[in-house]
């Protein structure tokens, strides 16, 4: 099987293009190694095949297009950003570069599809009262989280919720501007696949973390911005009280998410959501401590506040990984985080 990868020269992408060579696949990396997240080639592209260009522009892609028989599609502008100014960027990337790509896939009658979605489409997780069952938690109140009232209560009483696994049933909610540009791409990848009767796997990773991660970027994830920290010699810095929970899952076991869904078909004309986790939560603190203790850096700091838009417990049900694409993690967090201590990050971007 040939597979083309988008973003292939990216931390998630190149994982995917690793793994795929050594179970036989022939892969094609296209990357535009954007400025804001590169700072060069990275050595790990090594003897893959590179095309240097943006998914944005149809007359790159076509002739790649030609000669694969899935794509994988990595690429986009990742994490929590700036602030609202960065709107155009990721709209520009993120949802134009899919549609561009899901109309030049049609134009070469290709029907596969493995999509790089995220858990950040649910918003807050998934919620019980005990009165009223299953609750959707509005956005958290800027006057609670600055008196330290972090939990979201429930909409209906105003009692303690607590926080449940979610299934890929759950409703959409976006709550950032990266977030509404992956619900954008589900919507425009689900609307292709009804109309061309294709396949789509929409992957929502969890918080990945792992060797190749990128670093000293405001988009980077917030493993690499703890790893950072303690190599600088200071203290990771947590927001809220650190008992934000989330599932951390190893850059490899992502790779092996997409490569059994790029060497799995699916249901013709339909999209269809996955989980990508460990299936085991911990909470940011956890992941600040663990890592400060493997890094053998200071303590981290608990600093209060939140970010705008930042969303309290999103943990995952594996369950569906399970049946549909039989995945399950194989990194465990304390395994994992001992190699990140000290795994190779992308270089810097360039100014």
């Amino acid at each position: 099987m040939r597979v083309l990868i988008t973003g292939g020269a990216g931390f998630v992408g190149s994982h995917v293009a690793d793994l795929a060579r050594e179970r036989g696949h022939d892969v094609v990396l296209l990357d535009n190694l954007l400025p804001q997240a590169h700072g060069g080639v990275p050595a790990w592209v090594g003897e893959h095949e590179l095309v240097v260009g943006d998914v944005r522009e149809v007359d790159v892609l076509r002739p790649l297009l030609d000669r694969v028989d899935v794509v994988c599609h990595q690429a986009a502008v990742v994490g929590h950003g700036v602030d609202p100014s960065d709107a155009p960027v990721y709209a520009s990337h993120n949802d134009y570069g899919t549609a561009v790509l899901l109309a030049a896939m049609h134009e070469a009658g290709l029907g596969r599809l493995v999509l790089a979605s995220s858990m950040v489409v649910y918003g807050e997780g998934r919620y019980s009262c005990p009165e009223h069952g299953i609750v959707r938690p509005g956005p958290r109140r800027q006057a609670a989280v600055d008196a330290g009232e972090f939990e979201p209560p429930c909409p209906v009483c105003g009692a303690a919720l607590v926080s449940e696994l979610v299934p890929e049933d759950a409703p959409i909610d976006p709550r950032s501007t990266y977030a509404a540009t992956k619900a954008a791409q589900e919507h425009l990848a689900s609307a292709w696949a009804r109309q061309t009767g294709g396949h789509v796997w929409a992957l929502r990773y969890h918080n990945i973390y792992g060797p190749r991660m990128p670093r000293d970027t405001p988009y980077a994830g917030v493993a690499s911005l703890f790893r950072s920290a303690l190599e600088r010699g200071e203290a990771p810095t947590v927001l809220e009280d650190g008992n934000q929970r989330r599932d951390f899952v190893h850059v490899a076991d992502v790779a092996l998410a997409n490569v059994l869904a790029c060497e799995r078909a699916g249901t013709e004309g339909a999209l269809t959501p996955v989980n990508i986790c460990s299936g085991t939560p911990h909470t940011v603190g956890d992941m600040a401590r663990e890592l400060a203790r493997a890094c053998a850096g200071p303590r981290p700091r608990i600093v209060g506040g939140a970010r705008p838009a930042d969303v309290r417990h999103v943990v995952a049900d594996p369950a569906a990984a399970r049946e549909v694409l039989g995945f399950e993690a194989q990194v465990g967090f304390e395994a994992g985080v001992e190699e990140f201590a000290t795994a190779p990050l992308r270089e810097p971007p360039r100014a």
